[in-house]
């Protein structure tokens, strides 16, 4: 698969799942909400490792930067 996300992209996921493994393990979060959020977290660790966002593909979008 073609990558389709750049690096900022893959930055504030990285940043949004620490976020919330942070608060799930202060447990500021619990219950249903965290094993949601946490399941979210994993998705977005995933594809930010991989570069490719599923969800990007049925659109065309890409946040890369185009190089010349």
């Amino acid at each position: 698969m073609k990558s389709n996300m750049g690096k900022a992209d893959r930055l504030i996921r990285t940043g949004i799942a620490a976020v919330i493994g942070a608060l799930i393990l202060s447990h500021v979060l619990s219950g249903t909400a965290a094993l949601l959020l946490a399941i979210l977290a994993v998705i977005f660790i995933l594809t930010s490792i991989v570069g490719v966002c599923p969800l990007y593909m049925p659109f065309h979008i890409s946040t890369r930067h185009k190089k010349n």
